[in-house]
Parts: C-alpha cells; structure tokens; sequence
C-alpha cells in the first residue's frame, strides 16, 4: 500500500494541472529556501548587532565565496542526483535510481572531507586571496575554522534534500530546511548575545543545526515505505551513475565556483576602490537579493521534477507549459526585487549595519545594483531549464555568460574609469546581457525539442 501511494505521488507529475503541480512541489521548496534566506539575514543582522566593530560585517562578506565553493560541491551531486532520479523515474527504472542514490552519499562523504581538509591547512591564504584585509581577516577566519565540521554535513544535507524533492516528498524536503534554519536562528542570538561566544557562536550554530537536519534527511531513505530508499547494492560503486550524476551537476558546481572566482575579484576591487566599507555593502545586496533569488530558486526545485519527468515520458505539452508558467512567476519575484532595492536602500542598508559611512556606501551600491535585477529570474529558469533535462553544456554555457564572460572582463574595464561606481555598474550589465543569451538559447531549444522529439500518445496526456 505505501508502495501504491509513492507510485501515485508520481503518475501525478504527468496528469495534474500543471499549475497544480508546480505549486505542490514549489511552494514548499520556496518555503524552504526562503526561511534559509530569512535565517541568513538574521545571523548577519545578528552578528552586525553583537560585536561592535564594523569589521566584523565585512569579515563575514570575505567567508561567503569560501562558503560558496562548498555550496558548489553539494550541487555538483545534489542536483545531478536530482534530475538523474527525475529522469529514470519517468522511465520507470527505479532500480537505477536506487543506484543514483547509494552513489551519491559516497561522492557527499569523500568530496566533502577533501574540501574541509584543504581548507584547514590554507584557510589563511584563501581568505586573503578572496579579499581580507587585515582589519577583517580575524573574523573571517574564526568564523571559517569553526564552520568546517558542518561543512561535509551540508553537502548531505544539500544532497539528499534535492532527492527527496525529486522522489516525490516536496514537503518533506520543506521540513529539513525548516527545521535547519529555525535551530539557527534559535541557537545563533543564544550563543552571540547569551553566551558571548562572539562570531565563533553563529559557526557552532550552524554546525549544530546541519548535524541534526543531516541525520533527518538521511533517515528518510532508510525508511522502506517510501519511493526511494537504501537497499543492499545501492551502494555499490558504479563508475557510469557517478560520470552521469557529475555530468548533469557540473552546470551548478560551476555555476558557484564561477561565482566564488568573480567574488574574489569583486571583493578585491572593492578593496582597492572603496575599502573594507565598501566590502561591508556588497553583504547588504547579497543578502537582499538573496531572498529574491532563493524564491526563484525554489521555483526551479519545484519545477525540475516535473520537467525530469514529462521530458522523460517524451509529454511536451507538459513540458512546455511548466517552463512558461515558472518564467513568468520568476519574473514578477525578481521584479519587486528591483523596485524595492530602488526604492528603499536606507531601510535596507540599516538593517545591517549601524556606521553611516557604511550604509551610505550599501544605499549607492543597492540603487546601482539593482537596476535590471528584474531580468535575473528569466535568467535563472532558463538555465534551471536546461539543467532539468540533462542538457548539462548548454546550463553550464548560459551560466558562465554572467559570472565569467561577461563580469571578469567588465570588474577590469570599467573600475579604472568609473572607481567604486564601475564596480557596481558591472552587475546590472551583465544581468542584461546575460538575460538576451537566455531568451536567444531557450527559443532556440524549444523549436529544436518540438521539431525532433514525438509527443507522448494523446491517452497519457492530461
């Protein structure tokens, strides 16, 4: 009976409304990664507030493209494994899938002991590679030091929560990002302002919170009840199931190291032509559109099942209709982003921070920054799209359009002639640019898809 009821979950993937479908599997991945959002802004709120020393904001700006490198190898598994499982399920090979998944708790473990390793022994050159200085180094690296044990924790946690999705339990997968953020924002004020364990405390909160959403999400697969789950010979190494998961999840592993190499570029610019102020506001933007990328990222979580799975039934209709639907939702998300970062940067700004020099830097750098902020989530879709059907080059392609073709040589043209407010100018160009080559690319695919792909037979369609 459960069995029936997990098969159920995913014959709706090809006969609900798809409205129905995509607010099933999105909402609570929206949920999910904006109460991870929301609890991000809290603890640099939090942190801005407990230690008084305006370094401190900056300090933590220089850890996040570290943090990032370690979000890039959950996602290298995380949503190669995800689409993976998506892609044979709507082929009915839940064996195969079963495989996928013994595979990629392997890949978790050993990459991420690899990564904390060398992140131990060259925390210090890292850190000043990315943009400390020696008034913010301090912060940055205790605050790394301590953050390493969740870091391997977090990749399983990223990796299995993708699954979980795919498999058939968005709101379960809402669950291990609610219960993660809530632990946070519970334990981080605690240790910061009770225990005054400074910025150490918000690291050993959030070591505390992956160990207990890790031990959840994992014992979800133990369960036999549900779709997937662990079986004697998942965890078999299979060289063709690892090579197909890196293949489909090197377009977001690439995505964020593309992202850790120009914020090391960024913040080094920043450095030379604003100071540790000016790496103080750009944690003010992304904090701020984070929330707003976060709600469109869960959009994609949402729409990936549902994409995997009718593009494996060869349901084109289906298909189509999803990418429309969740295109234009993730438009109007990044579009009252643009308008409320135009239109209230102080506000914003002061959530942050307390020194006026500071929030004056963060109002500029907002009200330039946000500027075609509008056009990000047409953006994102379109390489989400692209990811969720396995077409991992062209993702990979459209993805490095902002971060590496277009930024890099901009952050190197532009600062000399126009100081801080080049720097600044480099994230609405490259947004817009960015945002044509998606349009040009998806119109692209979608002839291609249509004129060599058969529909499914009218009787499977809804």
């Amino acid at each position: 009976m459960p069995q029936t009821a997990s098969l159920q979950r995913l014959q709706e993937l090809a006969t609900a409304p798809i409205w129905r479908m995509l607010l099933k599997y999105s909402l609570p991945a929206v949920v999910g990664t904006v109460v991870s959002a929301v609890y991000n802004i809290i603890d640099s709120i939090v942190i801005g507030h407990a230690i008084d020393d305006p370094n401190v904001v900056a300090g933590i700006a220089v850890t996040f493209p570290v943090m990032n490198l370690g979000t890039a190898l959950g996602m290298l598994i995380g949503a190669g494994a995800a689409t993976r499982v998506s892609i044979v399920l709507g082929q009915n090979d839940k064996a195969r899938a079963e495989l996928i998944l013994g595979n990629s708790v392997q890949l978790s473990v050993i990459i991420g002991i690899i990564y904390i390793s060398l992140l131990g022994f060259f925390i210090t050159p890292i850190l000043n590679l990315f943009g400390a200085s020696p008034h913010t180094l301090p912060y940055a690296r205790e605050f790394m030091l301590w953050v390493l044990p969740g870091m391997v924790l977090m990749n399983l946690t990223f990796s299995y929560n993708n699954v979980m999705r795919a498999s058939g339990y968005p709101g379960k997968a809402m669950y291990t990002n609610l219960i993660g953020a809530g632990l946070n924002a519970i334990l981080a004020p605690l240790f910061l302002f009770g225990f005054k364990w400074g910025i150490k405390g918000a690291a050993i909160a959030t070591d505390i919170s992956m160990f207990i959403t890790a031990f959840f999400v994992l014992g979800h697969f133990f369960n036999k009840n549900h779709t997937l789950h662990f079986e004697r010979g998942t965890f078999k190494f299979n060289w063709p199931v690892i090579r197909s998961v890196l293949y489909i999840g090197m377009a977001p592993f690439l995505i964020n190291v593309a992202g850790a190499s120009v914020n090391a570029i960024v913040n080094n610019s920043l450095l030379k032509y604003g100071g540790d102020n000016a790496i103080a506001a750009v944690v003010v933007f992304n904090r701020y559109v984070t929330v707003f990328v976060f709600i469109v990222l869960g959009i994609c979580q949402g729409m990936q099942p549902i994409l995997g799975y009718n593009y494996g039934r060869g349901m084109l209709d289906r298909l189509f209709k999803t990418l429309r639907l969740a295109a234009t939702v993730a438009v109007i998300i990044t579009t009252i982003g643009s308008i409320v970062g135009a239109l209230a940067p102080r506000q914003i700004a002061s959530m942050f921070m307390q020194d006026e020099t500071q929030i004056l830097c963060a109002i500029n750098c907002l009200r330039i920054t946000t500027l075609t902020f509008w056009m990000v989530g047409f953006q994102i879709v379109s390489t989400n799209f692209f990811q969720s059907l396995g077409m991992a080059g062209k993702a990979v392609f459209l993805s490095l359009t902002r971060q590496i073709i277009f930024m890099i040589p901009m952050l190197f043209i532009l600062p000399p002639h126009f100081g801080l407010d080049g720097v600044w100018s480099t994230f609405p160009i490259c947004d817009c640019i960015s945002a044509i080559i998606a349009a040009a690319m998806l119109w692209w695919q979608v002839r291609h898809i249509r004129s060599t792909h058969l529909p499914a037979p009218e009787s499977t369609k809804s």
